[in-house]
């Protein structure tokens, strides 16, 4: 189709030329003394146009020889860069396919080379992520003093808007080293130094999870683990598994039952309303010697109890044995109703067994915890104390041979 347009083109030149040329009988004189010289316009014509464009194909060749060396170094540079680049590649390849050793000597090379070439000696993007290679692969290789001198190297390269990115990458590998390191203060340090948007990122929230653990702040960790939930950054059962579990540490975290009263003010609603939480604080605050303060807190599941699933239920009947001691009167119809709606519920039977010991009613108490002591599913401490506290009731009755027989099936329980 080109061929045809061009030979279209070329046939109305030729058209055009014979037309305005063809009867052309202007001459064109030249008087130089005492010559004179007559041509015709048409060879004028021809003879101008082919005069310009010698003209202009010399001026560009004096231009392209005067350029040449200029040429030849743009050239040379040109290679370099390739090759800076192409050495840059390598070490990322290296560094990926786990040879350290040589992915820091390429990288090496990448600088070494960028430095004597001149157009990307003042690349500073380029400088970072060669400097950042050289840092990894070194921290990979346990050399942590010219990992540091490689970082230091990296980030002093920063401070333009052109190397933000790399900068920002940069702080986030020197707190993941950091923790490597198990240096949890300095990753925390280098977390809180990211801008605003950054260290809302999921990588700067899972490396200030860690950071938070590391450093013995659970509750730091629970609100770092919280907005990672809401970034999905967990599945759904992961995400409430973890923050039940750093919930449970913050409270393991206070030595005395007002700093656990403290804590469990800092969690958030949703903490303490998970059975699981509200159980393991009770039962803290019951070894604190807060029993009636941690029936309080069970006091709203309690209520509700056989809404509760057979796990919770467990959790709960075990967190108000462990505090089971002064209990009050009222919740004599709470437990009443519990046992009535689970009949076949060995936790709940041995939690009301207990309270209704605690209470001195011996013969209700006989009756759950029988249910309790027999029940093979319950865990054998369970077991065993219900077996216990059946033979404390025995004894109390004078029932001599019961409550040999109760001993003696406490220790059987393996």
């Amino acid at each position: 189709m080109r061929a045809i347009i061009w030979l279209v083109l070329l046939f109305a030149v030729a058209v055009v030329s014979a037309t305005a040329f063809g009867r052309n009988d202007a001459l064109v004189t030249f008087y130089w003394a005492p010559w004179r010289l007559d041509l015709s316009l048409n060879l004028f014509l021809i003879a101008l146009v082919l005069g310009f464009l010698t003209i202009y194909a010399f001026v560009n060749g004096v231009g392209a020889l005067v350029r040449l060396p200029a040429r030849a170094r743009e050239w040379r540079n040109a290679k370099r860069e390739r090759l800076a680049q192409q050495a840059l590649r390598e070490a990322l390849s290296l560094y990926f396919g786990g040879r350290y050793s040589r992915a820091h000597k390429a990288a090496q090379r990448a600088l070494a080379i960028q430095a004597e070439t001149r157009g990307i000696d003042d690349d500073r993007e380029f400088t970072m992520l060669g400097e950042l290679l050289a840092a990894g692969s070194m921290h990979r290789l346990q050399d942590r003093a010219r990992r540091d001198d490689h970082l230091a190297r990296a980030l002093g390269a920063g401070g333009s808007p052109a190397t933000r990115a790399a900068e920002e990458g940069a702080r986030l590998l020197a707190a993941e080293w950091a923790l490597d390191d198990r240096d949890a203060e300095r990753a925390l340090q280098l977390i809180g130094e990211l801008a605003p948007g950054v260290a809302r990122r999921t990588q700067a929230l899972r490396l200030k999870l860690q950071a938070s653990q590391l450093a013995l702040q659970p509750l730091d960790a629970l609100k770092t683990a919280r907005l990672l939930a809401k970034h999905q950054a967990f599945s759904p059962g992961a995400a409430k598994g973890l923050l039940r579990s750093l919930a449970c540490d913050a409270l393991d975290s206070a030595y005395d039952a007002d700093q656990l009263r403290r804590v469990w003010q800092q969690l958030e609603v949703a903490d303490r309303r998970d059975p699981f939480v509200a159980a393991h604080a009770a039962q803290r605050m019951g070894v604190l010697g807060g029993r009636a303060e941690a029936r309080a807190w069970l006091r709203p599941f309690w209520d509700h109890i056989a809404e509760r699933s057979e796990d919770e239920r467990a959790v709960l009947a075990d967190a108000l044995v462990s505090c089971i001691e002064g209990i009050e009167p009222e919740w004599l119809p709470r437990l009443e109703a519990a046992g009535r709606l689970q009949p076949r519920d060995a936790a709940l039977s041995h939690a009301i067994g207990r309270a209704l010991a605690a209470v001195q009613l011996w013969g209700k108490a006989r009756q759950q915890l029988e249910v309790s002591a027999i029940d093979a599913t319950l865990p054998a401490v369970q077991r065993r104390d219900a077996w216990l506290r059946l033979a404390e009731i025995a004894e109390r009755e004078a029932d001599l041979e019961r409550a040999t027989e109760c001993y003696r099936q406490a220790a059987l329980v393996a």
